[in-house]
């Protein structure tokens, strides 16, 4: 009796480990806490780009990992371009930007 209580405890602490480490993040892969963090992020993006005037009318892509954004798409000028990099540093979490933004 005493052994099979031992080796339910080991199996419980053995699943225990395995859920926490499933969970971990790796360099390629976010955790789930680092996906929730960078949707946020993805959106706050989006939404203050779609409430500047100068920027709201061009259709830029955003995408988040692990902080860093990337931005895609077309502006008109080089200004617009700048104008959407600076609003993406503003957001809180953000920790660099990669502006891939092209230059019609």
């Amino acid at each position: 009796m005493k052994r099979r209580n031992i080796v339910i405890s080991y199996c419980v602490i053995t699943m225990l480990i395995a859920t926490f480490v499933a969970c971990a993040s790796t360099r390629t892969q976010e955790s789930t806490g680092e996906y929730i963090d960078d949707s946020v992020i993805t959106t706050k993006v989006k939404a203050l780009l779609a409430a500047d005037d100068f920027v709201k009318s061009f259709q830029i892509g955003v995408e988040t990992h692990k902080g860093i954004v990337q931005l895609s798409g077309f502006v008109n000028s080089k200004s617009a371009a700048d104008k959407a990099g600076q609003i993406t540093r503003s957001v809180k979490g953000v920790t660099s930007v990669k502006n891939d933004l092209i230059v019609k």
